[in-house]
C-alpha cells in the first residue's frame, strides 16, 4: 500500500466498521432500554404488525371486561334483592295464615293486616331499588334483559335476562291493595302466596345460573388476555440474557475500532518522517 496524504484507506475501512458497531450498539441499546427486539415497523414489518393487532384484541377485551364486570355487579344487586323478597314472602306466609284463624278478634286482624301492608311495601320498596348503573332487571322496566359483550370483535354477547318481582306481576300475582282483612281474604291469597315464593325462587336460581355463566366467561376472558398478551411478548420481547451478552461484545469493538481509526489516522505521520 503506497504512502498518500489525499487517501487514508485504512483509516476509512476503520471508520466504516466503527460506524457498523455504532449502529449494532445503538440497536442492542434501545433493545435493553425497551426489553423490545421489535419495537417499530423498521425493526421487521411483518412482526410488529402482528404484535399491533394482537394488542388491539388485548385492549378491547378490556373493554369486554369491563362490560361482563358490569353485568356481574346487575345481577349480584338482582340477586340480594330477590333473596330479600323471598324472605318477606315468607314472613307475608306466616301473616297470612294467622289471618286465617276464625277466632281472631277485631283488633288483632287489624294488626295482622297492617304487618301485612307493610311487608308489601317492603317488597315494592326492594324491587323498586334494585338497580346498578341505571338498570334494574326486577321492575319490569327491561323485559328484553340485558346484553352484555362477550368477544372482542363484539359479534357475540351474554344475555341476562329480567325477572319482574313487582307486585301484581306474572311471579308475584297478588297487587299491592291486597288484604288479609278476613279469613277469607286470607284463605285466597294463600295459594297466590304459595305460589310467588315457588315462582320466586325459580328466578333466582334463573339469576344465579346467569351470574355463574357470567363469572365463568369473565375468568375466561382474563386468561385469554393473559395468552395474548404472552403472545405478544413471545413475538416482540428481547432476550435480556442474549442482549447483555451482545451489549458487552459490541462495546468491545467500539473501543477496539475506535483505537483501529487512531492508528489508521496516524500512519500519513510517517510520510512526515521522509521529509526530515
Amino acid at each position: 500500500m503506497s504512502l498518500t496524504i489525499n487517501n487514508n484507506q485504512a483509516a476509512l475501512i476503520a471508520l466504516q466498521n466503527l460506524n457498523a458497531t455504532e449502529g449494532q450498539l445503538n440497536t442492542t441499546q434501545n433493545d435493553v432500554s425497551t426489553g423490545l427486539a421489535v419495537n417499530s415497523a423498521q425493526d421487521n414489518a411483518s412482526v410488529w404488525s402482528i404484535a399491533q393487532g394482537q394488542r388491539a384484541d388485548i385492549s378491547a377485551l378490556d373493554a369486554v371486561t369491563q362490560s361482563l364486570n358490569r353485568a356481574t355487579s346487575i345481577s349480584d344487586v338482582a340477586s340480594t334483592a330477590g333473596q330479600s323478597v323471598s324472605d318477606l314472602l315468607t314472613q307475608i306466609k306466616a301473616k297470612v295464615v294467622a289471618a286465617m284463624d276464625t277466632s281472631l278478634n277485631t283488633s288483632s286482624r287489624t294488626a295482622l293486616n297492617n304487618d301485612f301492608q307493610s311487608l308489601l311495601n317492603q317488597i315494592s320498596d326492594v324491587v323498586n331499588n334494585a338497580s346498578f348503573d341505571g338498570a334494574n332487571i326486577l321492575n319490569g322496566s327491561l323485559s328484553n334483559g340485558l346484553q352484555f359483550l362477550a368477544n372482542a370483535g363484539g359479534t357475540s354477547t351474554l344475555t341476562l335476562s329480567s325477572e319482574n318481582l313487582s307486585l301484581g306481576g306474572t311471579i308475584i300475582p297478588f297487587s299491592a291493595t291486597s288484604d288479609i282483612s278476613t279469613a277469607t281474604h286470607a284463605a285466597a291469597l294463600l295459594t297466590l302466596v304459595n305460589a310467588s315464593l315457588t315462582s320466586v325462587d325459580s328466578a333466582l336460581g334463573s339469576l344465579g345460573s346467569q351470574s355463574n355463566e357470567i363469572a365463568a366467561h369473565t375468568t375466561f376472558i382474563g386468561k385469554l388476555q393473559d395468552v395474548l398478551q404472552t403472545g405478544v411478548g413471545n413475538l416482540v420481547d428481547a432476550n435480556m440474557a442474549t442482549e447483555s451478552a451482545k451489549l458487552q461484545a459490541l462495546q468491545v469493538q467500539q473501543q477496539l475500532g475506535v483505537q483501529a481509526l487512531s492508528i489508521a489516522n496516524q500512519a500519513p505521520d510517517a510520510i512526515l518522517s521522509l521529509f526530515k
